[in-house]
């Protein structure tokens, strides 16, 4: 049977409802496609997309070897027509056979992006100019992706007065007249911005630090912003079931006066099916993951007068606690476990997971990870971050606020970094390669820290604070901070369930 070659705008237009542009060669490659198939493989090409914008042909290829490969072991769910593209002539498949096999046997999560064992900042200057270095290129490079920049000091030799740059925010301030002005900087000089209008409102939300681009118009040695574009995440695709449940939690502070024995007691209790109506438990039989994003324990002297607050002093026996509460729950759920401010590693993020000896207490159902930590679930990628940069976003943007944490988190997503403010609230070792930028797109983005709860979807990617386990603390009640305990939320890629235990 001969297959006509479908039309190009159709896969253009198929790309753009997706959230992306396509490149002219991988349109030529995807034009022998089975129409059939058409919408399943462009789905799983931008799910491997990686942060970029333009599909190119170097992003299309393997995602046809792979399903070249399926069919020659037999897959009868692939269709031939689908992928008889030439591909092979191309590319030769990036494993053979037998790897393959191996593959389906490795462990069901793994860690992709994770500072534990990889830490070698010792602080000296060197290290801070590696570390925006390395901040600098990765995120200029997502930009690049979207305009054409000139070099800062290419400036001043351009004839057309219509120019794109891409720099580093130093600062930003606001004139006599109403309008603001950003410093910005890359590897080859400095320049201004003046935003006006709407534009002026974008540019007093930047934090500082961060990596934007700018087009605009250059007169009299600065340029008159036309639009201020941040690095942000592409459309990620439509959600689909996962096929298993994955319950985030965060907060636990386990050691405290405040920790809510009887609403922890009361969630166990449901994840072991023994409360609940038939659909409760049937939603509890079906989680197979808990993430807990930092914050495990309260900690010893993380702020004065702490001792005050806590039923349990030796930061030992407080991951001893930890340790016996999580070994209540099923043997059939595995437990993600990221460390935040107030646990026993360094205060600078990127955090290592736990050392040997708190690690050690906990059951090999327990899996420990660093802060922030990008791991693969069966195919699921999960960016756990505990969330201290929140702070900082809350103080410096005026519309967020504490009880909606989700549009905070949004803000990272858009400047594709977990922390992009240096120096505030959230303090930031210098490694010499930046483990805080979000290089690749997650499918879900999971804090907490700041106490209270939300969930939302931001251009495909579910985002979800979680809630804590512990009561108004003193120091919240000075600062009218009011947490929202005891709320789990249970996600499986399609369906999200809220449940609350208090």
């Amino acid at each position: 049977m001969v297959i006509k070659d479908i039309d190009s705008k159709l896969i253009i237009t198929k790309f753009a409802m997706q959230g992306y542009n396509v490149h002219p060669s991988a349109v030529e490659v995807l034009r022998g496609l089975s129409p059939s198939r058409l919408d399943n493989i462009i789905s799983e090409i931008c799910r491997h997309a990686n942060g970029s914008f333009i599909i190119t042909a170097e992003d299309v290829l393997p995602v046809l070897n792979g399903l070249k490969s399926r069919t020659a072991e037999g897959d009868g769910n692939a269709s031939v027509a689908a992928i008889n593209v030439g591909v092979s002539d191309v590319v030769k498949p990036e494993k053979p056979l037998e790897s393959r096999t191996t593959l389906q046997k490795e462990p069901e999560i793994r860690v992709l992006k994770d500072i534990t064992g990889n830490s070698s900042c010792e602080g000296g200057v060197e290290d801070f100019v590696a570390y925006f270095n390395s901040r600098y290129e990765k995120l200029s490079r997502m930009l690049r992706n979207r305009i054409n920049p000139l070099p800062i000091a290419s400036l001043r030799k351009v004839r057309t007065e219509k120019v794109d740059i891409v720099g580093i925010v130093n600062d930003v301030r606001e004139t006599s007249n109403g309008n603001a002005i950003i410093e910005l900087e890359d590897k080859t000089g400095f320049t201004t911005v003046i935003a006006t209008g709407k534009l002026k409102d974008t540019a007093m939300e930047l934090l500082g630090d961060e990596v934007i681009g700018v087009s605009g118009t250059y007169r009299g040695r600065s340029i008159i912003a036309d639009r201020i574009i941040f690095p942000d995440v592409p459309m990620n695709g439509s959600k689909k079931n996962w096929g298993f449940n994955v319950a985030f939690i965060s907060d636990t502070h386990f050691g405290s006066n405040t920790f809510m024995e009887d609403a922890w007691n009361r969630f166990v209790s449901w994840i072991n099916c023994e409360i609940g109506d038939e659909r409760s438990q049937q939603l509890a039989e079906s989680v197979k993951y808990i993430v807990l994003a930092g914050d495990v324990v309260d900690g010893v002297g993380v702020y004065p007068g702490q001792e005050k607050e806590l039923t349990i002093m030796d930061i030992y026996q407080q991951y001893e606690e930890a340790a016996y509460q999580l070994d209540k729950l099923p043997k059939r759920v595995k437990v993600i476990l990221s460390p935040g401010n107030h646990d026993a590693v360094r205060q600078a993020e990127p955090q290592p997971c736990l050392p040997k000896e708190y690690a050690s207490l906990f059951s090999n159902n327990v899996i420990h990870v660093g802060n922030p930590a990008l791991i693969d679930i069966e195919g699921v990628k999960i960016q756990i971050y505990h969330g201290r940069s929140l702070d900082d976003l809350m103080t410096k943007i005026p519309r967020l606020s504490y009880e909606e944490p989700a549009k905070a988190m949004e803000e990272l997503l858009k400047r594709r970094h977990l922390a992009p403010s240096y120096g505030n609230r959230s303090p930031i070792a210098p490694e010499k390669e930046d483990y805080l930028v979000i290089d690749e797109v997650p499918d879900v983005l999971h804090s907490g820290h700041v106490h209270t709860y939300g969930a939302t979807f931001y251009r495909g990617v579910f985002l979800v604070n979680s809630s804590t386990w512990q009561s108004q603390t003193e120091f919240q009640k000075k600062m009218n901070l009011n947490p929202m305990p005891g709320i789990v939320a249970v996600y499986n890629g399609n369906n999200l369930s809220k449940l609350k235990f208090c």
